[in-house]
């Protein structure tokens, strides 16, 4: 019998989760309050620390600090085109929230931020060791990181932008959000994925990855949902609560798999 994924998460992350639920409200009610600023640059970097330790832990310290900078200059380079150019999310801009911005356009914080999100959509969506051809399950398994990415994105991405830490100027039909953005996720998601995989190559598909990675995803979900709950963003609200709860089972999958990993390349 399947363990219900609240008593198999450790009470920690449960913990942490629900401070930085409780932490949002702050972040709706006083977005102006002083120092809000090292706030998030310090809470961003205590959400990312878990994924980033499972992975340090799971490839070794070479291939986890290439993955990571592949990841950071990725994600700089497609945020950077899509501020200069709108593609491929639509036309939008950072505001001065998330503190400096490379070139004045995508802020500095950006791969502590996303990376995780990307660690994690990619342990969650991982196939049974030594299931399945490798090619096929590879493919199978972008897909489906890149989608679950794109509907975290949608959680986060109205309560981000109702904070002001990003602008729509031309709008969209989900919460004046266009449906470019969410493809733009799902494209740039897939790359992010591949990449991840190609850095891990010969451990990924092999030794079934930590649950620990999954846990910044799940705080950063925390963290949103909370927003969307105190922005009064119903739909994302509910959104963030299924995949706050898909994340927390696919977690304890992972954790009763009892494969165990130590960090050899």
């Amino acid at each position: 019998m399947t363990k219900n994924p609240l008593t198999a998460a450790p009470r920690l992350l449960l913990l942490v989760s629900a401070l930085f639920f409780g932490a949002s409200y702050f972040t709706v009610r006083f977005p102006d309050v002083p120092g809000a600023g090292v706030g998030s640059f310090v809470s961003t970097f205590l959400i990312a620390l878990p994924a980033l330790l499972a992975l340090l832990l799971y490839l070794g310290s070479g291939r986890a600090a290439l993955a990571f900078l592949a990841l950071a200059a990725f994600g700089y380079a497609i945020e950077t085109t899509g501020v200069a150019t709108g593609l491929p999310y639509g036309t939008f801009f950072y505001g001065d929230a998330l503190g400096p911005k490379l070139f004045g356009l995508v802020p500095y914080i950006l791969p502590i931020s996303w990376a995780p999100l990307v660690l994690g959509a990619v342990a969650a969506t991982a196939p049974k060791v030594g299931y399945g051809r490798g090619d096929v399950r590879s493919i199978a398994w972008v897909i489906r990181s890149a989608l679950l990415l794109a509907l975290i994105d949608g959680v986060l991405d109205p309560g981000a932008a109702s904070l002001g830490f990003w602008t729509w100027p031309e709008g969209g039909p989900y919460y004046g959000i266009p449906v470019s953005n969410y493809l733009g996720w799902i494209l740039s998601g897939a790359v992010a994925t591949a990449l991840i995989l190609a850095f891990g190559r010969g451990k990924w598909g092999r030794v079934s990855p930590p649950a620990g990675m999954v846990d910044s995803a799940v705080i950063a979900l925390a963290f949103w949902v909370g927003v969307a709950v105190f922005s009064g963003l119903l739909f994302p609200a509910a959104l963030g609560v299924a995949l706050f709860a898909y994340l927390l089972h696919r977690r304890a999958g992972l954790r009763a798999a009892g494969r165990r990993w130590d960090g050899a390349v």
